[in-house]
């Protein structure tokens, strides 16, 4: 959700969502969900504007891969989980379990950093579930909101 004095550099409108985008020192900084009823915003630079032409072309063709100068800041343990999940080919899931396995942790920690993505559909998160191929919670919630953009984005993907 979008926070009090919170800058954009845009805000695109999706079907799912509006996209708030942060960039900063020509780095992809952050991407968040905002409700559809948030007004939209233009690109204020040539990054923000690139990141709006990549997503309309992800909503386009689901097999688009995404091809950004990002900067996502988190501890060591995060950056590895993000590293993993922006490695989900469009049209997979994985388990939090799964992604356990590789980074020799637990489905609890790949969750919380899961969760903690600061620029998810770009580090496409929505495509890890829970083992029986549940849901669980996205972006550290199980509201209806984040769940029915999760729902949206994979059936787009093809799942």
């Amino acid at each position: 959700m979008e926070r009090i004095g919170e800058v954009y550099t845009a805000r695109f409108a999706t079907p799912f969502a509006v996209i708030g985008i942060r960039t900063c020192a020509e780095k992809l900084v952050r991407v968040e969900y905002l409700p559809s009823s948030v007004l939209t915003s233009p690109p204020q630079d040539a990054l923000a504007r690139e990141v709006c032409r990549q997503i309309d072309a992800y909503l386009t063709d689901p097999l688009h891969c995404f091809d950004l100068p990002c900067e996502a800041k988190g501890t060591p343990f995060q950056r590895r989980v993000w590293c993993e999940i922006a490695r989900i080919p469009s049209g997979m899931t994985r388990s939090y379990g799964e992604l356990a396995i590789l980074l020799k942790s637990a489905p609890r920690p790949v969750g919380g950093a899961c969760g903690s993505n600061p620029i998810p559909l770009i580090v496409p998160c929505h495509r890890v579930l829970a083992a029986n191929g549940q849901m669980g919670g996205f972006m550290h919630s199980r509201d209806s909101l984040p769940l029915s953009i999760k729902r949206w984005l994979l059936a787009h993907e093809g799942r």
